[in-house]
């Protein structure tokens, strides 16, 4: 083999190479390539669920503010609603407090509301001696019922005629333009065992609380409805 089959031959050898490498080197950039791709669209895909999630997330957050929103918005409405139902039915009971004002000014009549009064204490205590307590304004009144009532009350208890005393310390008069929010009555009696262990508000002002407490829901109902008592 003379010089130039040799350097045919390596020639062919170098070309042979060369080919290998080229064609080595665009597999790895080819692999390369598709590696990169696959890991690119991996991470836009983990970019875009963190979006997703930071969006959703922000959306509950928005949703649940909403809800928080209109619930407190519910809340004072309704409460605005009770307080002006609490208030008309105030201002019924106030009015109510008014005319027992008037009661005392008929005294015929309130004469005997006074002895009523008096008998069903009487009855309710059923004590052989009692104290009791009315306004000044009303002594005259009481002492020109009472030994009717006491009376009346025997008959019905089956029992002697019980001793009653009217006490010196008097129940508060009616409420004046000056002190409106003091203490007050408006009529009635209180009577309670010598002892002082048992007592019994029967003034006017009580009975209107108890009647006012017992009547309520059906108060609420006449004026709101069935939904609002």
């Amino acid at each position: 083999m003379n010089d130039n089959d040799v350097q045919k031959q390596i020639q062919q050898m170098v070309r042979f190479i060369r080919q290998e490498a080229e064609e080595k080197a665009n597999e790895i950039s080819v692999s390369a390539e598709e590696e990169f791709n696959i890991e690119k669209l991996q991470l836009v895909e983990a970019e875009k669920k963190k979006i997703r999630q930071e969006y959703e997330r922000k959306q509950k957050q928005v949703e649940i503010r909403k809800k928080i929103e209109y619930s407190m918005q519910l809340n004072a409405s309704r409460i605005k609603v009770l307080q002006a139902q609490d208030d008309l039915v105030n201002s019924m009971k106030e009015a109510a407090s008014k005319e027992l004002l008037r009661v005392s000014g008929h005294h015929h009549h309130y004469r005997a509301l006074l002895k009523a009064l008096i008998v069903q204490s009487l009855l309710r205590l059923k004590e052989p001696a009692l104290l009791m307590r009315c306004r000044e304004d009303d002594v005259q009144h009481v002492e020109h019922v009472l030994d009717d009532a006491k009376e009346e009350y025997a008959s019905k208890a089956e029992v002697h005629a019980p001793d009653v005393i009217i006490d010196d310390i008097y129940l508060p008069g009616a409420p004046t333009h000056n002190d409106a929010h003091g203490l007050s009555c408006s009529g009635g009696v209180v009577l309670a065992s010598r002892d002082g262990k048992i007592v019994f508000e029967n003034t006017l002002d009580a009975r209107l609380e108890v009647a006012f407490r017992k009547k309520l829901p059906q108060i609420r109902k006449q004026l709101f409805g069935s939904v609002a008592a």
